[in-house]
C-alpha cells in the first residue's frame, strides 16, 4: 500500500512537472518556427509546423534593422542601470529601517506597503501622468527612470528576510567602536546582503526589461524606445507582420535567458536562504 502511495506520489509530481513545462516551451516553440517562415507560410501553416526554410533569416534582419533593436537595447541598458540601483538601495533602506528600529507605527507602514501592492496601477495612472508631465519628464528617459526607481514590497521582503538572519550584535558591537547607523548599513549590512541584492536585481531587471505599458504611454518618441516597445511599428491598423514580429521577440528573448541560465542559482538562493535563521 505504501509503495502504491509512493508511485502514485511520483506519477503525480512528476507528470505535473512534465504538464508545466510543455505548457510553457509551447508557445515559445510556436515563435521559434514562425520567424523563419515567410508571410505566406505563416497565415497557411500551422503554429507548430516547422518552416520549409531554415536558412530564411530575413525576418531577423528586417526585426533589427527595421525595428532600430539596437537604440531599443541602449534605452533599455541605460534604464535598467538607474532602475536597478534605485530599487536596491531604496528597498535595503526601508528594509534596515523596519528591521533595527522599532517605532510606533512600523507594523502600518509595512500595512500600506502591502495595500500599495493590491491598488491596480492602471487607476492611478492619471494623477502619476500629470506628476511626470508637471516635471517635465515625459517623453524622456527619466519619466521611466522615475517611475522604476521606486522600491516594491518584494524587494523589501527579500531584504527584510536576509537582515533577520543578520545578528543584532554586530550592530552593536560596531557602535561601540564609534559607528552611526550610515557606517552600519554601508559597512556592515549591505556587504552582508550580497544575495538578496543579486536577487532583486534578477526579479526587478527581468520586470523592467519585459515592461511595455510604461515607456509606450510615457516615451512615445521614436528614438526613445526600448525593447519591448521596439516591434510595435510592425503592427498597423490594417494588419500585422507577426512573422518578423516573432524573430524580433526570439532576439528579446536571448539576453534574458542567457542572464537566467547564468544566475539561476542565485534566484533560488535569494527567495529562500533569507528565510531560515
Amino acid at each position: 500500500m505504501n509503495a502504491l502511495k509512493k508511485t502514485l506520489g511520483a506519477v503525480v509530481k512528476y507528470g505535473s512537472l512534465i504538464i508545466g513545462a510543455v505548457v510553457a516551451i509551447i508557445p515559445i516553440i510556436a515563435i521559434f518556427f514562425a520567424s523563419f517562415k515567410t508571410s505566406g507560410e505563416y497565415t497557411t501553416t500551422g503554429p507548430l509546423t516547422p518552416p520549409e526554410d531554415w536558412t530564411f533569416i530575413e525576418n531577423y534582419i528586417r526585426a533589427f534593422t527595421e525595428g532600430n533593436m539596437l537604440t531599443g537595447f541602449l534605452n533599455i541598458l541605460i534604464i535598467l542601470f538607474a532602475a536597478i540601483i534605485g530599487s536596491t538601495l531604496t528597498g535595503s533602506m526601508v528594509a534596515f529601517v523596519l528591521n533595527r528600529f522599532d517605532f510606533r507605527g512600523s507594523k502600518i507602514l509595512i500595512g500600506a506597503f502591502l495595500l500599495a501592492t493590491l491598488i491596480p496601477a492602471v487607476t492611478t495612472q492619471v494623477a502619476t501622468f500629470q506628476i511626470i508631465e508637471g516635471l517635465g519628464a515625459f517623453n524622456t528617459r527619466w519619466a521611466a527612470i522615475l517611475l522604476y526607481l521606486g522600491t516594491d514590497i518584494i524587494a523589501v521582503y527579500i531584504f527584510l528576510q536576509f537582515m533577520q538572519s543578520i545578528s543584532v550584535s554586530l550592530d552593536e558591537s560596531a557602535m561601540l567602536d564609534g559607528a552611526s547607523y550610515v557606517d552600519i548599513y554601508t559597512r556592515i549590512i549591505l556587504p552582508l546582503l550580497k544575495p538578496a541584492i543579486v536577487t532583486v536585481i534578477i526579479v526587478k531587471g527581468v520586470n523592467v526589461y519585459n515592461d511595455f505599458y510604461t515607456p509606450f504611454l510615457y516615451m512615445p518618441k521614436s528614438d526613445l524606445h526600448v525593447i519591448s516597445t521596439a516591434l510595435f511599428k510592425f503592427k498597423g491598423p490594417y494588419g500585422s507582420e507577426w512573422e518578423v514580429i516573432c524573430a524580433g521577440v526570439m532576439i528579446a528573448i536571448i539576453p534574458t535567458l542567457i542572464a537566467f541560465l547564468a544566475l539561476q542559482k542565485y534566484i533560488y538562493n535569494g527567495l529562500t536562504q533569507g528565510s531560515v535563521k
